[in-house]
């Protein structure tokens, strides 16, 4: 704990049975090891025996009840409703968790490490389109469409190893927030997340460059092809990193509705097969990056119905981006519902901090502080 709050203040410890496992001749040196760190910090211990030995050290004593957990003793006092105690246990300044460079130096240390998954991804990226290479060099013209599509399942899947584990890294990391008090969880995540974009961009290029590698023609060359297959894959995988990383949703969900947007395209995008579908059913093609990238495909194009015009790029990008942009919306009403209801929240605890009891439970525990 020491090595990571080093910079920190006015924490507050929680020890679970300091004096277990130990004789009764070490308990003195446990006992001053304390009393040094309650010049620092503000301690809650939290034991079953040595009670005599911390009442002697302790402020004030809180004592719950195996039979009625509703009420604690605190001090001589019985009977304390157990919310107001809480309550009343609150005063303070608010802990505050500030970000530093020992942090960011920590995300990228482990993230970085041979454990952390990043080198995993590289290796497989290099087996992958080192196999395409091998397999598909001197693609002839007219042949562009399977080569694209062999290339991004190639992409999808060197990538997908890495967006699935963010998942339980969302887990882990929530768990060692609490526990070892580092920067802020936000932080982290959105850290994690722009690491998990900096992947997908360096596998998009490397399907971008493998394609021309293997193509006589430069048919599919261009910054147009480069980003139209950038935001398409984002499109594809944006949504596991969404909800891997910002939702508390479990694996399996997250594969789940994760793999929505690519199983949805292949029924409605009409790219595996143009012209068909429903009418009216079929319009959800305008909804998938996938069917402005094929609109743009030499020889292929022409079969994509109701192709822009004008402006494909635009509208590719703008598909590849409507998950994105309903998620940051949802996560947005959702923050201002949770703001009103803690607001309700508040008001009740004030009400209830204006009794004579809760005036009288905070002299009692903090004297004239309070």
């Amino acid at each position: 704990i020491f090595q990571r709050t080093a910079s920190q203040d006015n924490l507050l410890i929680v020890l679970d049975e300091p004096f277990a496992g130990v004789t009764d001749d070490f308990v003195p040196f446990i006992v001053g090891r304390l009393n040094e760190m309650r010049k620092k910090h503000n301690i809650l211990l939290v034991t079953n025996d040595h009670v005599e030995t911390l009442k002697t050290m302790a402020d004030n004593t809180v004592i719950v009840s195996a039979i009625d957990r509703t009420k604690v003793k605190i001090n001589e006092k019985e009977g304390v409703d157990r919310d107001t105690a809480l309550l009343a246990m609150s005063i303070g300044d608010e802990y505050t968790q500030n970000s530093n460079n020992q942090d960011l130096k920590f995300f990228l240390d482990v993230e970085l490490s041979k454990n952390g998954g990043v080198f995993g991804v590289a290796g497989f990226a290099v087996f992958s389109f080192g196999l395409f290479l091998l397999t598909f060099w001197n693609s002839n013209g007219g042949s562009e469409p399977l080569v694209l599509i062999a290339a991004g399942i190639v992409s999808f899947f060197t990538a997908n190893p890495y967006f699935l584990q963010l998942t339980d890294w969302r887990i882990y990391q929530n768990e060692e927030a609490e526990a070892l008090l580092h920067s802020s969880k936000m932080m982290n995540k959105m850290l994690k997340f722009g690491l998990t974009m900096t992947i997908l961009v360096v596998i998009c290029s490397l399907q971008y460059g493998v394609i021309n590698a293997c193509l006589t023609v430069d048919t599919l060359a261009g910054s147009n092809f480069y980003f139209g297959i950038l935001f398409d894959s984002l499109s594809l995988l944006i949504t596991v990193a969404l909800l891997g990383l910002f939702t508390n949703m479990s694996f399996e969900a997250v594969q789940i509705f994760g793999g929505m947007p690519f199983l949805m395209m292949i029924f409605f995008s009409t790219t595996f097969s143009p012209g068909a579908g429903l009418n009216g059913l079929k319009n959800l093609r305008y909804l998938f990056a996938r069917f402005y990238l094929w609109c743009m495909v030499p020889g292929y194009g022409e079969l994509m119905e109701g192709c822009p015009e004008n402006n494909n790029m635009l509208y590719l990008i703008l598909a590849s981006l409507t998950v994105p942009i309903l998620f940051v919306c949802y996560k947005g009403a959702k923050a201002v519902y949770n703001k009103a209801k803690g607001a309700q929240a508040m008001t009740s605890r004030r009400e209830s901090m204006k009794t004579y009891e809760f005036a009288e439970l905070q002299l009692e525990l903090f004297g004239q502080k309070a």
